[in-house]
């Protein structure tokens, strides 16, 4: 039985991955390919937000550069395990909003220590059926950030973010998808990325036995109760 169809959006924070996830799952569906939007992000904005209620900048002052990585990375292992089990358990295309390289660029581009662990732990994780960055310069990101008005991103971080995404060993297999455009060009782009893949398996599909073991080891760390 062949595993569901795992399609990652990646790119830049304002790249638009989140809204054209989304919007991809339910095309997908319509078309008649049950798909469900997943999204793995490490927890930044509650970090942030839970900083300024004490009167720190952000997340990486409240908890430590060195522990700050740890929760992120956690938080992010703990999403894409479901979204794994989920999509296993319904055999659904799964559309992915981040996937394992997104830890390894932010960690990357802030210069944290512990990259090496976190890529090794991630080795559970299969690498998705396709994985698409939405390439949009710096600039554009930048300001479609702050039209959002949810956070700011400084240009050099975002500079740092898209050097860190084409510099990953895995990059070179990635669809690099223009995202600078109108919401419905990149769209359209995406349909055409997507539309040789198959349909979806339509049934369940056992998990990687590497998947498993590593849930007996760390599962209780990841969802046991705060």
């Amino acid at each position: 039985m062949g595993r569901p169809v795992l399609i990652a959006l990646v790119g830049v924070d304002g790249s638009g991955k989140t809204t054209q996830a989304r919007a991809l799952a339910r095309r997908l569906t319509a078309r008649g390919v049950p798909a469900t939007y997943f999204e793995n992000a490490g927890g930044r904005p509650l970090w942030n937000r839970l900083a300024r209620s004490v009167g720190r900048p952000d997340g990486v002052a409240l908890f430590g550069r060195t522990l700050y990585p740890v929760v992120e990375a956690t938080v992010r292992a703990a999403a894409m395990t479901r979204a794994l089990l989920w999509s296993w358990a319904t055999g659904r295309t799964a559309v992915l909003d981040r996937w394992t390289y997104c830890q390894h660029v932010i960690m990357r581009a802030r210069g944290d220590r512990g990259r090496r662990a976190v890529r090794a732990a991630y080795r559970v994780f299969p690498a998705p059926t396709v994985v698409c960055f939405l390439a949009v310069a710096p600039e554009v990101a930048q300001r479609r950030v702050l039209a959002r008005g949810i956070d700011t991103e400084e240009l050099t971080h975002l500079r740092a973010l898209d050097a860190a995404y084409r510099a990953l060993p895995e990059f070179g297999g990635f669809v690099v998808v223009p995202g600078d455009g109108d919401p419905d060009e990149v769209a359209a782009a995406l349909d055409g990325v997507v539309a040789p893949l198959p349909a979806g398996q339509g049934a369940p599909a056992a998990p990687p036995a590497r998947l498993l073991r590593w849930l007996v080891k760390k599962g209780p760390l990841l969802y046991r109760k705060r």
